[in-house]
């Protein structure tokens, strides 16, 4: 044990973010005012240092938390730390149960899901990650900080996602998981915040390229104005959705975003996987569909005379006919940026799957140090 001055010991805790991508951000984030809040929540005496960790931490889809916490163990050990807080996207279970966060006194480790907690993340993490710090050093009796009066109970009920906490009290064994029905759904919320569908959307910038070119050439054909207006709302909406799926279809197959179970990858991982790809996949296209909507709308308001729109549909026009038109315009051609998803780079599309992470800039940098 080291000490900063007579009085005040010194208290190492290790952040480490894995993989390299959305929990490396959270964690460079949470690295800035941890040391701050350790102080407020935990001990005002200690002198709190926050390093982070770099590297890897244990095989991305190695089966579960506890190998996670056995390679924290060791990672601590080896940079000499007293805590290591490993902040990962891995969408954990645990009996069935989304698990939210897991510490261990014996191996002074913590781990955090992060898509666990939902869409706020960070606010989150700044909640949890003090207390859980602070109930290990409790659990393993470190004499650098005084008893906590805290129970597990009280630490669950400080976030919402949290709902109970189990485990070997005794021991310093804690798991603490949510709810199945909604903390799943919190878990899938999480996963799409994590996987950045904001990414998604730029990266199919080809494809909506190739929407409007469809949309402009639909709009001269006076046939489809017709079939537009034979349409009603409902079938307008089955051609939309049928549309969207088609698309998000292609994307997956022709780019190979489908997680499939193998050796290091369990079926109910895989299954998580592709549901987050899926919604990235649904709420990007969706947006770009919107964003084709409206271009299309003003386009055709634009460019058809409300004479020419009378004359082909030989009565009165309205504006709800010319958001018509830009709807089923919209549809046909959302299909036909299908074809120029194709031509979409590569690293960008399957930035969109959830079980694949580019390295972001300077990570092999901060690796070698």
């Amino acid at each position: 044990m080291t000490h900063g001055g007579p009085h005040r010991p010194e208290i190492v805790v290790g952040l480490v973010a894995t993989p390299p991508d959305h929990p490396a951000r959270v964690t460079a984030q949470l690295r800035a005012e941890l040391a701050g809040r350790l102080a407020e929540r935990v001990d005002a005496d200690a002198r709190w240092i926050v390093r982070e960790g770099w590297g890897d931490v244990a095989p991305r889809r190695d089966g579960g938390a506890d190998a996670l916490l056995d390679d924290l163990a060791q990672r601590h050990t080896d940079d000499g730390w007293d805590v290591a807080v490993c902040l990962t996207d891995l969408p954990l279970h645990t009996d069935r149960m989304p698990l939210v966060a897991q510490t261990s006194a014996r191996r002074r480790a913590v781990l955090v899901s992060l898509p666990a907690l939902g869409l706020r993340q960070l606010p989150a993490v700044r909640a949890v990650v003090p207390d859980l710090v602070g109930r290990i050093l409790t659990d393993a009796s470190d004499e650098r900080v005084p008893p906590s009066a805290r129970e597990p109970a009280e630490l669950a009920s400080q976030v919402t996602a949290v709902h109970r906490a189990h485990g070997e009290g005794d021991s310093g064994e804690w798991r603490y998981v949510a709810s199945r029905l909604t903390g799943r759904m919190r878990l899938l919320a999480g996963m799409v915040r994590a996987n950045r569908p904001g990414r998604a959307l730029l990266g199919l910038s080809k494809l909506l390229v190739g929407a409007f070119g469809t949309a402009a050439f639909a709009l001269t054909t006076s046939t489809i104005w017709q079939m537009g207006d034979a349409l009603g709302p409902l079938r307008l909406t089955v051609i939309m959705l049928l549309g969207l799926i088609a698309l998000v279809a292609w994307l997956i197959i022709a780019h190979d975003l489908w997680e499939k179970p193998d050796r290091d990858t369990s079926p109910e991982l895989a299954r998580m996987f592709n549901w987050g790809t899926v919604l990235t996949l649904a709420l990007a296209t969706a947006v770009s569909y919107v964003v084709l909507f409206v271009g299309t709308a003003l386009a055709a308001a634009l460019l058809i005379d409300n004479s020419v729109l009378e004359q082909t549909l030989q009565r009165p026009a309205h504006a709800t006919d010319y958001l018509t038109l830009a709807w089923i315009i919209s549809s046909l051609a959302t299909v036909g940026g299908a074809i120029g998803s194709g031509l979409e780079d590569e690293e960008t599309v399957r930035a969109a799957a959830y079980g694949y992470h580019p390295e972001p800039d300077g990570w092999q940098d901060q690796k070698a140090r």
